[in-house]
């Protein structure tokens, strides 16, 4: 079949973001031998023109369209952005017969709801390799769709349950030609890199379970390196690990740095750390390996909102491995995210207080927690009536302690202007 995949996205909400979900689908469908097209809206100025371009000249047989994410998740005026999917959604029906399938990493935390929303035919959640794939395989032999994983057909929900990928590496990272057209040489562009895939921490707000899975599965770091290689002979120097938490297990995120090293490649990568178990000889083997930027999402700096979170580090090991990536010279992001369960003002000054203390480099605040479906945030939310029972939350939904409701935000406003930190924006501290 002729698939045409679209990154619908066009939100540059940290920085601009390549598709990596989709072009790992895309790769998937090349190698099951369907002609394949990819645009990126992000890098079109005049998006609706592009995309009319891409469906007269490709004639596609059926529509891929990636949804990456539901909200800016701000709670002061939040912005809902599948408008403008449902908007490439329509337009994609106007300007071809093709069936539409909607997924990607936003869409699968809401499968039933945003398929409702977006008009789109079919939708696939969580993981779309094989279960994308096998769906075209059904389409053009016009067989029976029922028992596909993640399928989702309006009015009659989820199909099958979602499947997971065991063994990544039978499944390969996308060769260079579908992401090259959105990469840049320029300093906004990081190519994307994805090494593991599962959070097995369940924090108590993620959404990650519901696109990933709970179970860590892992790429080789041999097969990594050679595909960071490929990039590099092509000029490129760099690179974002993208993985939920890069330093779990340690023992991975050892032999990538090692993989890295054998090649001798010239990058520079950045990466998302959980505070915990990461000693100097792993941060200096990041170094070695090029990496100039970690982002530290230690979230607060109370013991007593961390345990809320289910967080597994406090705040003492929080500012031990921040002292050793400022040992190292590697740049520190940090997160705070204020206003969630078991919050009052004394937390919120604690956490203020030691953010302060680590001088991090750039500090994110954010005041109000997105609630997503089946976390535990979500469960507590609807016992404190915070919900509605009908609440599908898709429409984006905050939860933000009672008690310190009126007072965080001027409070938080007042300490990010003395620290010169433009709130709620990121800011160098």
């Amino acid at each position: 079949m002729k698939v045409l995949f679209i990154a619908a996205n066009t939100e540059q909400i940290n920085m601009p973001v390549m598709p990596l979900g989709l072009a790992c689908v895309a790769e998937a469908a090349a190698r099951a031998g369907h002609d394949t097209a990819m645009i990126d809206l992000m890098v079109q100025q005049d998006t609706g023109a592009a995309l009319e371009k891409a469906i007269a000249d490709f004639e596609p047989q059926c529509i891929a369209v990636s949804v990456r994410n539901i909200d800016d998740q701000k709670m002061k005026s939040p912005r809902f952005l599948l408008d403008d999917v449902r908007a490439t959604v329509l337009a994609c029906k106007q300007l071809s017969p093709a069936p539409i399938v909607v997924g990607g990493a936003g869409y699968s935390i809401f499968p039933e709801p945003a398929l409702a929303y977006l008009g789109a035919d079919l939708g696939i959640a969580g993981e779309g390799e094989a279960a994308f794939t096998e769906l075209l395989c059904r389409l053009e032999q016009r067989r029976d769709l029922s028992g596909i994983p993640g399928l989702v057909l309006p009015g009659r929900g989820v199909m099958a349950p979602v499947a997971h990928v065991s063994a990544l590496d039978d499944w390969s990272l996308p060769r260079m030609d579908f992401l090259s057209l959105s990469a840049s040489l320029s300093e906004m562009f990081w190519i994307p890199v994805q090494t593991r895939r599962g959070c097995p921490l369940r924090c108590s707000y993620c959404s990650t379970p519901a696109i990933e899975g709970a179970a860590s599965r892992r790429r080789s770091p041999e097969y990594v390196a050679d595909w960071l290689q490929t990039w590099v002979r092509a000029g490129f120097r760099r690179f974002f690990f993208v993985d939920n938490t890069f330093n779990f297990p340690s023992s991975y995120a050892r032999q990538l740095c090692l993989s890295i090293l054998e090649k001798k490649l010239p990058i520079h990568w950045r990466a998302i750390i959980y505070p915990k178990q990461v000693d100097r000889d792993l941060v200096k083997l990041m170094a070695d390996s090029g990496c100039t930027h970690i982002s530290l999402g230690f979230e607060s700096g109370a013991p007593v909102v961390l345990k809320g979170m289910n967080k597994k580090f406090t705040p003492d090991e929080v500012r031990a491995v921040s002292g050793r990536f400022a040992d190292c010279g590697i740049e520190r992001m940090g997160f705070l995210l204020l206003g969630g369960p078991e919050e009052t003002r004394e937390t919120v000054e604690a956490s203020l207080d030691f953010a302060d203390s680590l001088q991090l480099d750039l500090l994110e605040i954010t005041v109000g927690i997105r609630i997503y479906p089946d976390t535990p945030l979500a469960v507590r939310a609807r016992a404190e009536g915070l919900l509605a029972p009908d609440d599908d939350l898709l429409r984006p939904r905050f939860y933000l302690a009672e008690d310190i409701k009126d007072w965080i935000t001027p409070r938080v406003t007042k300490w990010a202007r003395a620290h010169g930190i433009a709130y709620p924006e990121q800011r160098p501290t």
